[in-house]
């Protein structure tokens, strides 16, 4: 088998089900934008995880989210749709999920929005009710405003001070 990694954007929110055996499959329909030659195509891929061990992440990824996905890709399938146009399918087993860095997140897209006059919708929180900004009175930085450097921190302290003008090598 070949090992993957992929990023893109979901296509559709996460769809589980069972299998006869009781086993549990979800499958995630994800979108790679690719550039080739100015033109932008987009590669849909089939990603498949088996179990459970994804099951605290997933309900956090609805359709547009951005995700990157490591795992094994399958055989390419080729089958003709319903216009009798030649289509590729991509299967990827995953071994690894995460949120993506690179995507635009749905806070990024809420802030613009309420920056050019539109409203905010409220969104989950995945990591729980945390306060937004830490208070200042428990902060370790709190004191940090009266401390006041040495002379041999700033570079005034006789022979042995580091001199920004020489190079380091």
């Amino acid at each position: 088998m070949n090992h993957i990694l992929i990023a893109g954007h979901l296509g559709a929110d996460p769809e589980v089900r069972f299998t006869s055996s009781g086993q549990k499959v979800t499958a995630l329909r994800v979108a790679c934008n690719n550039r080739r030659s100015g033109k932008e195509e987009t590669i849909w891929w089939k990603v498949t995880i088996w179990g459970e061990q994804f099951d605290k992440i997933i309900p956090y990824f609805k359709k547009g989210s951005p995700i990157m996905v490591a795992g094994d890709l399958s055989k390419p399938e080729i089958f003709t749709d319903r216009e009798g146009n030649p289509q590729i399918s991509l299967n990827i087993t995953a071994s690894n999920l995460m949120f993506s860095p690179f995507g635009k997140s749905d806070q990024k897209q809420n802030d613009n929005q309420q920056a050019q006059g539109g409203t905010q919708t409220q969104q989950a929180n995945p990591f729980g009710d945390a306060p937004k900004q830490a208070p200042q009175q428990n902060s370790p930085f709190a004191e940090s405003a009266s401390f006041q450097p040495t002379n041999s921190m700033t570079g005034q302290g006789g022979a042995s001070a580091f001199n920004d003008d020489e190079i380091p090598f």
